[in-house]
């Protein structure tokens, strides 16, 4: 009898011992290929379904957190979390959406283990709890103001383009909005089919809604590029205040046949404030060419046109100046049409902006950024964004001349009509209309600005860019059309902002 149990122990003992062993062979030893297998999705759903952190404007409004679900109120998918967006489309272009299948994108996408409560700071943190239900989420803190978005969304209305504010001195984003955009709680369902079904439709949109088109595309800026032209020609000493440039309607660039006009073929000249101020085409076609290829294309690189903006947000575009040295230098009639904003030329609404912020800031060119500082769900600061300077395009003193300009477009120029600041505050500008069809052709038109203020002693800087898709807005100008969305953010950024 006692052989009979010996024997049943050893057998229970070797079953044991095999049992342990395939166990550590399926979770240690097979658990990378286990985790890789496409039909195990546990982990995922896991992670998926769990609790997320918010994330929050300057002015400490939610635009996107996760919401536990009554038992009464699951779906049929059995998911116990629901990430929602309560301010729908207002920051969908900065906030991005979370999904299962689809992924994520913008602070959602790049910030998502600070969400998620997975950073190594955070799982420091949260040592001794692990076992305790203690929420582990981060917190993502933006710059942008939730009144100053609001504002920029009013004002564009039904209208295609975009507005951006910035603080001059640190390239903190203030607001950031385009036109159209679209509603992540649309995409952030848990029904794959139906998520799949809303962003194929968003795909298919016209105006391209899922790109955050203030800093993912790039349009023809028309005049406002003639900031950066006179910034080329005074940094590299071929023009200066007392250059000018004599009245006409028509001048044939070299190498071609075909005349340059002004805007509305006008009769335009006079020295450099009259030229700039009345954003007359000719001069800076005949600058530009003076100027020859390699002189203008290296001063429009100084501005970091032909490089992604360093913004801290996914797939940032980058302007374009249409054409490297060898391009040009048969070509001065093209280098001329380029140096007004024509041809090829293409700027970032974003990028806009901060060459009116880096005139502003005295030459340095500030990196733009979103995210302020990301917290632990205890308070604890997981890190912050300091100012940085991306580059030096221009000396203090081209910058305050470029001021000089800048405020005469606001105050006797194309702006005049529609940049009067409250309380009298001066702002100074540079309007753009960028013509986007060869003469003959129905005219589309871009209505472009530019701008900052105060211009004693600038905080904040705009720019606002409308799509010419109509009739409307191509009938129009940059100062008749964008100048009016310009004031109303200036006016409000400027209460926003402290001194």
């Amino acid at each position: 009898m006692n052989r009979v149990i010996r024997r049943l122990a050893i057998g229970l003992l070797a079953c044991y011992a095999l049992l342990f062993v395939q166990l550590n062979v399926w979770q240690v030893g097979k658990r990378a290929e286990l985790r890789a297998n496409p039909l195990n999705n546990r982990e995922s759903v896991r992670q998926f379904d769990a609790p997320r952190g918010p994330i929050v404007t300057s002015d400490g409004v939610v635009i996107a957190h996760t919401v536990e679900l009554a038992n009464n109120t699951r779906d049929a998918s059995g998911y116990t979390y629901q990430r929602e967006y309560p301010t729908k489309e207002l920051f969908a272009n900065v906030s991005g959406y979370y999904t299962y299948a689809y992924g994520a994108t913008q602070v959602e996408h790049l910030y998502s283990d600070v969400l998620a409560g997975t950073t190594a700071k955070q799982q420091l943190l949260a040592v001794g709890s692990t076992f305790n239900n203690v929420d582990q989420t981060g917190e993502v803190q933006l710059t942008l103001n939730s009144e100053l978005q609001k504002l920029a969304q009013r004002q564009l209305g039904t209208r295609e383009g975009s507005a951006v504010v910035l603080d001059t001195r640190t390239g903190a984003v203030l607001a950031m909005y385009s036109n159209p955009t679209y509603d992540p709680n649309t995409v952030a369902v848990h029904n794959n089919d139906d998520a799949g079904a809303a962003l194929e439709a968003l795909a298919d949109a016209p105006g391209k809604p899922l790109l955050a088109n203030a800093y993912q595309e790039r349009y023809m800026p028309g005049s406002t590029f003639k900031v950066l032209t006179t910034a080329t020609g005074l940094e590299a000493g071929f023009i200066s205040t007392a250059s000018e440039w004599p009245d006409e309607n028509s001048w044939t660039p070299p190498n071609t046949k075909n005349p340059i006009q002004n805007y509305g073929k006008k009769t335009c000249g006079g020295d450099m404030f009259e030229v700039f101020r009345r954003s007359c085409n000719i001069p800076f076609a005949r600058m530009s060419a003076d100027m020859g290829p390699e002189v203008m294309v290296n001063g429009v690189e100084k501005w970091g046109v032909g490089e992604k903006l360093p913004i801290d947000l996914p797939n940032a575009a980058a302007s374009t100046f249409g054409g490297e040295v060898a391009d040009f230098t048969d070509s001065l009639a093209l280098l001329a049409i380029h140096g007004f904003g024509q041809g090829s030329v293409q700027m970032v609404p974003l990028h806009m902006a901060m060459v009116a912020a880096t005139v502003a800031n005295g030459g340095a060119m500030m990196k733009p950024y979103v995210v302020a500082k990301t917290l632990a769900h205890n308070g604890t600061e997981l890190s912050s964004t300091s100012p940085e300077v991306w580059r030096q395009p221009i000396s203090p003193a081209t910058a305050a001349t470029l001021n000089t300009f800048m405020v005469g477009v606001a105050k006797e120029g194309t702006a005049k009509c529609c940049l009067a600041l409250a309380g009298g505050i001066q702002a100074a500008a540079k309007t753009g209309t960028a013509q986007l069809n060869a003469p003959g052709k129905t005219q589309r038109s871009h209505a472009w600005i530019t701008a900052f203020a105060p211009a004693e002693a600038p905080r904040v800087a705009v720019a606002v860019m409308l799509k010419g898709v109509n009739a409307q807005i191509s009938a129009g100008t940059g100062g008749t059309l964008a100048g009016p969305v310009a004031k109303v953010l200036l006016d409000r950024a400027l209460k926003v902002v402290p001194q």
